[in-house]
């Protein structure tokens, strides 16, 4: 089992800026790096999802992750500055520190380490992730027919495994045995909309799940992750594609679920897309993110973006700032939808 991250790589990631809808630039890199890896094919559905696979085999592990990022400011300077502990985006000529696109940059690395390290695997990069799930709405669901399961890393912390959202469970109980989560410092919780949900909702018939990946204050320049805890993710995915080799049926509906969410924790993930762009009304994250948060009316959003004015705007009177501390055009892929 590999004990650590390609962290070179991981920056070089964090270093190209892949706004939603303008994630072309991350493509091309992706693309010219797993050309560079031996056996891997590679195709694009007509939404512009990049999918890639590996070996032959009757049922392939699979993973999948997002291709882009909320932050919109990226200083031509950006730097990705790793320390002991943790990594964070700085620009010189700003004097300032900015977000890595950790969300879901951490998910991209883990695909590629695992595609890079297994001979039969599956990896998918989705677009538009953050602005509605749009990309894996879209998906080629057939290049799912013959996985076993499908992971996602695209969760802030160092301990949840997404087993349910909202009122859909995600997975099978076997696949929640068999991983164990408990021993790997794992523990079930429910998640918030993102694209394995989108896929269950497509039609996959598979187990899915989404786990924390080291990131921590998505979304915003704070954003950092911290190394120890995306090995930690690291580790577990090879636990689950080692040693779960069996497919994991499941449909939605096949365990009884139930609604709930955790009201803090989707209010912070909205304070914190507001404080990205304080201009955004409450139509407008109502419009934008009504799919990633059904439980929300409109008048919901009203009331936080009122409340984020009345706290936000207190703060910055109040608080000072303390905090100072390439790709080149490749190939075609080989479409193959």
């Amino acid at each position: 089992m590999n004990k650590t991250i390609d962290w070179r790589l991981l920056k070089k990631l964090y270093a190209t800026h892949s706004p939603s809808g303008k994630e072309d630039k991350m493509i091309a890199f992706l693309v010219s790096y797993l050309k560079s890896l031996p056996g891997v094919k590679l195709g694009r559905d007509s939404y512009g999802n990049l999918y890639a696979w590996k070996g032959e085999s009757e049922s392939y592990p699979c993973i999948v992750a997002h291709l882009d990022q909320v932050q919109r400011n990226h200083p031509g300077d950006f730097r990705a500055i790793e320390t002991r502990d943790i990594i964070f985006g700085y620009s010189a000529k700003e004097h300032s520190i900015f977000g890595l696109g950790a969300d879901d940059k951490n998910g991209i690395i883990i695909c590629l380490e695992a595609i890079k390290k297994y001979d039969c695997m599956k990896v998918v990069f989705f677009k538009e992730e953050e602005t509605g799930c749009h990309g894996s709405s879209r998906a080629e669901m057939k290049f799912f027919d013959d996985c076993r399961f499908v992971i996602q890393c695209d969760r802030r912390g160092n301990s949840d495994l997404i087993t349910n959202i909202g009122c859909s469970d995600l997975c099978s109980e076997k696949f929640i045995q068999d991983i164990d989560p408990e021993k790997w410092g794992y523990k079930e919780e429910t998640g918030m909309m993102t694209d394995v949900e989108a896929l269950k909702e497509g039609g996959l018939s598979v187990s899915a799940i989404n786990m924390s990946c080291g990131y921590y204050n998505p979304h915003t320049d704070e954003e950092i992750t911290v190394k120890r805890d995306l090995e930690k993710c690291w580790h577990l995915v090879q636990h689950i594609i080692e040693d779960c080799t069996e497919p994991y049926p499941h449909e939605v509906g096949d365990n009884e679920g139930y609604f709930s969410y955790d009201e803090w924790e989707i209010e912070e993930e909205i304070h914190s897309i507001i404080q990205q762009d304080p201009t955004m009304t409450a139509s407008d994250l109502y419009d934008m993110y009504q799919t990633n948060f059904p439980m929300l009316k409109l008048e919901d959003f009203e009331r936080i973006v009122a409340e984020h004015q009345l706290w936000y705007d207190d703060e910055e009177e109040t608080l000072t700032q303390t905090f100072k501390p390439d790709g080149k055009e490749t190939d075609k892929e080989d479409f193959i939808f």
